[in-house]
């Protein structure tokens, strides 16, 4: 995040949160930022080893379609994403992301 966009943030703190809850901020902030260890990026033979651990897990069978995911968020939430964005001319679902 770039050094303008944290301001904006920061500021915009400032000018809604009470005191108190400034410093329960900062409190919270520092300790999730001492407790967490640096992230380190993925090898490239990582990335690798991932993507060959994905094939295999599809090729096995281990996946959901679209209109099991979207069956599941149904039941979960109520909203039937089908009938709000449509399908495809093949009939399987379009996966928006918003």
């Amino acid at each position: 995040m770039s050094t303008e966009t944290l301001s904006g943030l920061r500021d915009y703190l400032f000018s809604t949160l009470s005191r108190s809850n400034m410093l329960w901020l900062a409190t919270q902030l520092k300790e999730r930022a001492e407790k967490e260890e640096e992230l380190k990026p993925y090898t490239i033979e990582e990335l690798h080893q991932m993507v060959e651990e994905g094939r295999k897990l599809i090729a096995e069978g281990h996946y959901y379609t679209s209109e099991e995911v979207f069956n599941e968020l149904f039941e979960e939430f109520g909203v039937d994403e089908r009938r709000a964005k449509g399908t495809s001319k093949r009939g399987e679902m379009k996966l928006f992301c918003v």
